[in-house]
């Protein structure tokens, strides 16, 4: 009975909950990306590139002979997938330096330019120490 309380404890502790939801999110996420860069992005840059799709690019090393399908080297996929990457992982830098630049603009704002006065009672202790220090 120890190790399912351990694991009980484990699988119910607030972390685990979170990573959950994280993972969860993420996955809904990625489906978001991978629609913006395939539906959105990638045609425009096709169109800029004079209709170039990578992903029907490959050599094939055995062609297909009855059932037996041909084995294709399909390195085209693997070139559109970095082409992918490599727009996702700019887009969500430019999102996280946005992010960034909202919180250095919100923190400039909520910082006090300078110090506030003292109280009257903090001046009025100030003077007391300093006449006790001078032995009046």
């Amino acid at each position: 009975m120890g190790v399912l309380q351990e694991f009980k404890e484990f699988a119910v502790k607030g972390n685990v909950v979170d990573m959950a939801v994280g993972i969860i999110i993420g996955a809904a996420f990625g489906k978001i990306v991978s629609s913006f860069v395939g539906d959105v992005i990638m045609p425009p840059i096709g169109v800029m590139l004079g209709g170039v799709d990578f992903s029907s690019l490959s050599i094939t090393l055995k062609e297909a002979v009855d059932k037996t399908p041909a084995v294709v080297l399909a390195y085209g996929k693997f070139l559109q997938t970095i082409v992918d990457f490599t727009i996702v992982a700019f887009a969500v830098f430019m999102g996280i330096k946005a992010i960034n630049a909202m919180k250095r603009q919100e923190e400039a704002q909520a910082a006090p330019a300078e110090p506030p006065a003292p109280s009257a009672e903090a001046e009025l202790l100030a003077e007391i120490r300093d006449l006790l220090k001078s032995g009046k």
